[in-house]
């Protein structure tokens, strides 16, 4: 147990499966919560899981809500429960890690669920730093599958992923939530404020659909600073870790349609 922030997680290893069982309390610092985009406290939770410690690489990629679990026993969440519909039909999942709507992310980069569970949604540098040694990879999370996940600190692997050249589409959009002003998107450009934005362009950088490669001939998940900044989805074998997290519907592809913020 982490004295100064009440941290508690275990992480056994038996046979061919790793148990991991966590109050999902960081052994860092967080933000103020509540805050004025994230109305939620930081509560212990009681939380238990098992991944193989033998992944079996499938190649199939699969979307994931909650792809992980860092070392410190917090969970990777990426996606959101938030989005945009649209009267024209389109609906649009709202990333966290944008500039136009405030889900009260921290300088972590993650926030708080309803249920008082602390997640992140992309690179913690705290998280980092507590785990880096002189190598260039940090080990800082175990996913689902089984495959571990890394940080790079010299920012060497690079996804895949660029923005969408095709203008977005939607009349009469409405956020979900507290503020519901209606908003027109058609004919705007995408830049990352919606999951729709992003589009997977193969060899354009170092790390598949998953932001995974292989490593020394392990395969391996790196968190990156950049989209999708944690895994959107699998390549191996896996039991969906739970319904919180929010994100794009199953299959590893986002939802379709997409648009910007009013202004």
């Amino acid at each position: 147990m982490d004295e100064e922030y009440g941290t508690v997680v275990s992480v056994v290893v038996g046979g061919a499966t790793r148990s991991i069982d966590t109050n999902s309390l960081p052994d860092h610092a967080t933000g103020a919560f509540p805050n004025d985009g994230n109305p939620n406290t930081i509560s212990a939770q009681t939380l238990s899981y098992e991944f193989p410690t033998e992944p079996t690489f499938t190649g199939d990629a699969t979307f994931a809500r909650a792809p992980g679990i860092a070392v410190n026993g917090v969970p990777f969440e990426p996606g959101t429960g938030e989005s945009v519909s649209c009267e024209s039909g389109e609906n649009f999942r709202i990333e966290a890690l944008q500039e136009f709507f405030n889900l009260g992310l921290d300088f972590n980069n993650a926030h708080v669920q309803p249920t008082g569970k602390y997640h992140y949604h992309g690179v913690s540098q705290m998280l980092v730093d507590a785990y880096a040694a002189d190598e260039d990879l940090v080990h800082v999370g175990f996913a689902a599958d089984g495959f571990l996940m890394y940080y790079s600190k010299s920012g060497d692997y690079r996804p895949s992923y660029v923005l969408s050249a095709t203008a977005r589409s939607g009349s009469n959009c409405t956020p979900s939530g507290p503020d519901n002003t209606s908003f027109d998107l058609a004919g705007t450009s995408p830049d990352g404020t919606y999951t729709s934005d992003w589009q997977y362009s193969e060899g354009i950088g170092d790390l598949d659909e998953c932001n995974g490669t292989t490593i020394d001939g392990q395969y391996v998940y790196v968190v990156t600073g950049g989209y999708p900044y944690i895994s959107r989805c699998l390549n191996g074998e896996f039991t969906d870790l739970g319904p919180d997290g929010g994100g794009p519907p199953p299959g590893g592809g986002p939802p379709p349609g997409g648009g910007p913020p009013p202004g």
